[in-house]
């Protein structure tokens, strides 16, 4: 029997389905943004030594998430480029939803999915379960960390003598306040052309970000307040900031 369920309902069985699995747990979602609640039971997962795959489709793992994913003995993470489905299964059940493993996707949106006990419904859990592992033998391991990829950057810009700034400032290159894509320096559009969308669907210009859009620096930052504060003293005068 396959039971129906809401945004609601998809979160509770999902807490569930991750709590109750005892021997492995299979985790597909586009997009990656894991919430403090579920953290912590996976964390006791872990503990457990329980086996646990993690495939996510969309290149845009914040470093923290990343982090965190491979710092867990027992998780397995892996990239599936063209990876639509939102799937959640242990050896018991499954949650196949609308529904992102994202934080954002989980507070706000409105969803549906459905819950699949095996124990009811072994021909279709096995379906499931076999198309699970198919995605997973197709998608590539997760093996360098994202802090790894990205150089080290100086906290302050060098200093440049005063009548050579808005000439150093218009040959400057940013950074993406998501991603840290590198992009042209401009506070009043600090998102590349692959994040802007993303934050463009919900437009919420203090919505915290990860990186300084002008040193690249790990800050809090925003549409709003795109840069860290050095680097806003040291170019206010220099570049158009969004209004506050």
């Amino acid at each position: 029997m396959v039971t129906f369920l809401t945004t609601t309902g998809i979160s509770f069985h999902l807490e569930g389905l991750v709590k109750g699995a005892k021997e492995k747990l299979i985790l597909l979602s586009p997009f990656l943004q894991i919430n403090d609640r579920l953290r912590q039971i996976l964390d006791d997962k872990d503990r457990e030594k329980i086996d646990i795959r993690v495939v996510y489709g969309k290149n845009e793992l914040q470093p923290e998430e990343n982090t965190w994913l491979k710092s867990k003995a027992s998780v397995r993470l892996s990239f599936c480029k063209n990876l639509h489905a939102k799937c959640f299964l242990n050896e018991s059940e499954v949650v196949i939803t609308s529904m992102n493993l994202y934080e954002f996707s989980q507070v706000n949106n409105e969803e549906m999915g459905v819950l699949v006990v095996k124990a009811e419904d072994p021909a279709l859990y096995a379906s499931v379960y076999e198309e699970a592992m198919r995605l997973i033998r197709i998608s590539d391991d997760v093996r360098v960390t994202v802090e790894k990829v990205f150089p080290a950057v100086a906290n302050v810009a060098p200093k440049v003598p005063r009548g050579d700034r808005a000439q150093a400032a218009a040959s400057k290159s940013g950074f993406c306040v998501r991603c840290r894509q590198t992009l042209k320096a401009d506070p009043t559009h600090p998102y590349c052309k692959d994040c802007y969308p993303k934050w463009n669907q919900f437009q919420n210009a203090d919505y915290e970000e990860k990186y300084c859009h002008l040193c690249g620096n790990a800050t809090k930052s925003s549409m709003r307040k795109p840069t860290c504060y050095d680097c806003y003293k040291r170019f206010k005068d220099v570049f158009t900031f969004v209004a506050g």
